[in-house]
């Protein structure tokens, strides 16, 4: 194989924040393999509080290349597991590998994944549209400029309730929330309370990543459906959350690939959890990767694309949340050669 990568650093169309930080700008690694003329793509954004920036990424690929290079591509499930054992301390650089090893087989076959996979996309979920923290007033103008069925909005302030209480105001649309590990518990449940009756669907992660004994309070008061983020990263966190959590959300870069990410689907199913698929703000690259995973999931927020100002491929059609496939094969993604 001939590997060759690039770095991209996409601005966000407004400031993107969390109850963590606010960012501007996405930086990400782009990768692209190319085995007997077939070129695949794969991505993985960088995200500060997990410590892997796209210079580390870089750094490990040129310390290995030869290595990363070698290997003869039969299936990709094959490439997973010695790209796991060669870089054990970088999930983020796995995963970009991982999805341009599928992207490079579903184009050795002519078929998209999910085709490859014999899934039925007829009862895809809708994707959500995500309102980063701001003012109220902010909020309430980011969600009236981009009319959508599901929005996922961004909480950890002291005026949460203020925020949902005014959202629903100007919408009827579902809600999602996600504090982001930023409550605690008894705050949590009495702001739980308030939000059932506003058209919440579910709170993803409500405690920090390692509250456990937090989480199985709510777990057993909690009136809505709580899904985990930050406390699952990898395949071993699926179990770990069964009794805490009534789903799990997996991010294609946190837990290294397309490859885990259907194991833990599938462990996930096992433990009657719902499953979510979540965004890292990828580019239409990632988020095509995504799109191959619907037929097999609950919920979905692959919105990307649409919170960044500039992209760098085309692929990913968004109908009022729903995905349109088109006739690419692979991902289904379209990228200028590197």
């Amino acid at each position: 194989m001939i590997l060759k990568y690039r770095s991209i650093n996409l601005p966000f169309r407004y400031p993107f924040t969390i109850s963590k930080a606010t960012k501007t700008h996405q930086p990400s690694l782009l990768v692209e393999l190319e085995y007997f003329g077939i070129k695949g793509y794969g991505e993985a954004p960088a995200i500060n509080y997990y410590n892997i920036p796209v210079e580390k990424m870089i750094e490990d690929i040129e310390t290995k290349r030869n290595l990363i290079e070698k290997f003869a591509l039969t299936h990709p499930e094959r490439y997973w597991h010695y790209l796991h054992h060669l870089f054990p301390q970088n999930p983020f650089l796995v995963c970009a590998l991982d999805m341009a090893a599928w992207d490079v087989y579903g184009k050795m076959n002519k078929k998209q994944l999910h085709v490859l996979w014999n899934l039925d996309i007829s009862k895809n979920p809708l994707t959500d549209y995500t309102i980063g923290i701001g003012t109220i007033e902010n909020m309430v103008a980011k969600m009236a400029e981009k009319s959508w069925p599901i929005y996922k909005i961004k909480l950890g302030t002291e005026n949460d309730v203020e925020i949902i209480t005014e959202l629903r105001k100007h919408t009827s649309s579902v809600f999602r929330i996600d504090a982001n590990a930023a409550w605690m518990q008894d705050e949590a449940l009495k702001k739980i309370n308030v939000f059932k009756d506003l058209n919440v669907e579910f709170i993803e992660q409500p405690l920090a990543k390692d509250d456990w004994e937090g989480m199985k309070f709510l777990f057993e008061h909690s009136p809505l459906p709580l899904i985990a983020d930050e406390s699952c990263v990898s395949e071993n966190d699926v179990e770990k959350c069964h009794g805490y959590f009534h789903g799990i959300n997996i991010k294609l870069t946190k837990c290294s690939g397309i490859t885990p990410a259907l194991r833990m689907i599938s462990k996930a199913r096992e433990l009657n959890m719902k499953v979510m698929v979540g965004s890292m703000n990828e580019s239409s690259v990632g988020t095509a990767a995504i799109a191959q995973l619907l037929p097999l999931i609950d919920y979905v927020d692959m919105d990307g694309p649409l919170l960044l100002a500039e992209d760098v491929a085309d692929g990913v059609i968004f109908d009022f949340g729903k995905i349109i496939y088109n006739n690419l094969s692979g991902i289904g993604v379209s990228v200028e050669p590197f």
